[in-house]
């Protein structure tokens, strides 16, 4: 009984996530997303250098917290914080620097952090 509960759990589970956000569905205008979007990624480090025009970027939105989970090993830029109803963060800062804007169909990103460069340029 305990093991169909589980099973009953995690369907809804699945069908709650799948259903939650359309291909149509803003970002911006979720407090819960997760979507895929595919196209150029990279990353480079002192010792890394990563690149794939056809990879991913998965994002997870949170309230207004997002973070981008990238394909082929690259390291996940998380807790990025973009006010709600916006599509887009620009903060220049003393460690970090980024440019990230995403909506329905696209998402670009261009975010400096210690010595390594993150960049997307990824559609829907």
């Amino acid at each position: 009984m305990r093991n169909f509960f589980k099973f009953i759990g995690g369907l809804f589970l699945m069908v709650f996530v799948v259903t939650a956000c359309s291909i149509d569905d803003d970002p911006a205008n979720n407090d819960f997303f997760i979507g895929k979007y595919n196209g150029n990624v990279s990353y480079n480090d002192a010792n890394v250098n990563k690149q794939n025009n056809n990879g991913s970027v998965q994002v997870v939105k949170v309230g207004n917290t997002y973070n981008f989970l990238f394909s082929d090993e690259i390291p996940d830029i998380t807790g990025v914080e973009i006010q709600k109803n916006e599509n887009s963060a620009v903060m220049i800062g003393s460690t970090t620097t980024h440019y990230i804007k995403i909506n329905a169909n696209n998402l670009t990103i261009l975010f400096l952090k210690d010595g390594a460069t993150w960049t997307a340029d990824a559609n829907r």
